[in-house]
């Protein structure tokens, strides 16, 4: 394997430091991004892992050599870059690895206006320009700007809601020792909540848990605090702080497409008739949600490039997926965790109900969630298992937007390829959990022989 093919992904940078990403790559990549790019400056920033720091200045090196002015707006969460690329109008370079383990780093991108940079949209053409050995030196060097965007970051985020409609609430936010445990508070600072943050202090070690809020070992902690506090809701925020899963006040997690649904429910309240695009893999409910809200669901393939834009093509006012990323339309069409939870706080304060009352009309399906499978060949075995179920079920519906859906009626599923391992990613939907169970061992049964 090239070894570039091990760290350029469908949508990032990512690696382990330093054997497969360290600071003479890193500044060849922010050379490149620079060329690519064509701005005469970029914004960059990047989270708390102990490698951040010296790969960012060595991409800043990088840029610089090829011309490019860099703005540093020093540590933050991955949607206050985004914001900054909005507000300021350009190109931008997150460095953080998300929930990976503290031995990985990696570089998000996006172009003026936090438009998202992926393998068909640029990345492929940075990676061709490393591997080519093409360096770029400019007559004049770019320089170095320090600027402080949190406080700003803050303000934007909170413009999402009507602060005279919130209410004093109990909330417990797990930020896993990630950037969140700097954004939070200062978004927190000017609403009426009661906020406890867990694990705030910054340390991309993860000393107490990883940074992984999708698998539920890592809710535990904030689940127990709920409980102890007898908070109203619960928070938990990646390494990165752009995704945010919800505990609800029973301590029971609430999954993307719920929040998803309750997020669209609400912003078709204040935008009548919007498009509103969801991953494939969310709950069927999403899209009965939104045409029951007077809206339009717009389905997508999986991943943050393809939403940002289905989004732009159709000028869609919100997105949701399953996997805790959430787009508004007011943020450049980027994703943000804490946009989505204080949306989610306003909505709990003008219901005058509890989450766990809140979430049951939008729960009306049961889920197999994501099952991974290794195969030798996954399109092979995609193609068999479209084969045996259009043997098995010909009137069901079958497309290829993002692997195989096979579309039953009563129940769905689709089986997608990962980006990255030799891995096929199930996700099945049916009336109940026997239902669910009895049809997810049918699939699997095929898919792994």
């Amino acid at each position: 394997m090239n070894a570039l093919d091990a760290i350029f992904k469908a949508y990032d940078v990512r690696g382990t430091y330093p054997d497969q990403l360290d600071e003479e790559l890193a500044r060849s990549i922010g050379n490149a991004f620079a060329a690519f790019a064509g701005a005469p400056n970029l914004v960059l920033a990047r989270d708390m892992r102990p490698s951040s720091e010296p790969l960012a200045h060595a991409f800043t090196e990088g840029a610089n050599d090829a011309g490019c002015d860099v703005i540093d707006v020093g540590l933050g969460s991955t949607d206050m870059l985004y914001f900054a690329s909005g507000r300021y109008d350009m190109p931008g370079v997150m460095f953080t690895a998300s929930h990976n383990p503290a031995q990985y780093n990696g570089m998000k991108f996006c172009r003026a206006g936090a438009a998202p940079v992926g393998e068909e949209t640029g990345l492929a053409d940075i990676r061709a320009a490393v591997e080519a050995g093409a360096y770029h030196r400019a007559e004049r060097r770019g320089e170095v700007e320090t600027r402080d965007a949190l406080a700003e970051f803050a303000d934007h985020v909170r413009s999402f809601v009507d602060m005279a409609a919130l209410k004093p609430l109990r909330v417990v936010a797990d930020t896993a020792n990630g950037m969140g445990g700097l954004v939070v508070p200062t978004v927190f600072e000017a609403l009426p909540f009661d906020l406890t943050v867990l694990y705030p202090e910054l340390d991309g070690t993860f000393p107490n848990h990883p940074a992984d809020p999708l698998n539920p070992d890592n809710l535990k902690d904030l689940q127990a605090a709920v409980r102890d506090l007898g908070a109203d809701v619960g928070l938990a925020f990646d390494g990165d702080a752009d995704r945010v899963f919800l505990v609800d006040d029973d301590a029971e997690p609430v999954s993307g497409s719920t929040t998803t649904a309750i997020l669209a429910q609400s912003i078709l309240a204040r935008n009548p008739g919007e498009k509103v695009v969801h991953n494939l893999i969310c709950s069927r409910a999403v899209a009965e949600v939104i045409r029951e809200g007077g809206g339009e669901p717009i389905r997508s393939r999986v991943g943050h490039s393809f939403i940002k834009q289905v989004m732009a093509e159709t000028g869609a006012v919100f997105g949701g997926e399953h996997s805790a990323h959430y787009y508004f339309r007011d943020n450049w069409r980027a994703d943000s965790g804490l946009i989505a939870a204080v949306l989610v706080l306003e909505r709990l304060c003008q219901a005058g109900a509890p989450l766990s009352e809140l979430r049951r009309p939008f729960e009306r399906y049961v889920q197999s969630g994501e099952i991974n499978s290794e195969v030798s060949d996954p399109r092979e075995v995609i193609e068999a298992v479209a084969r045996h179920f259009s043997e098995r079920l010909p009137d069901a519906a079958q497309d290829r937007l993002d692997g195989l859906t096979v579309d039953a009626g009563e129940w769905w599923f689709n089986l997608r390829p990962s980006n990255t391992e030799p891995l096929l990613r199930l996700n099945l939907e049916a009336p109940d959990r026997d239902a669910c169970d009895a049809r997810t061992a049918e699939v699997l049964e095929v898919v792994r022989g």
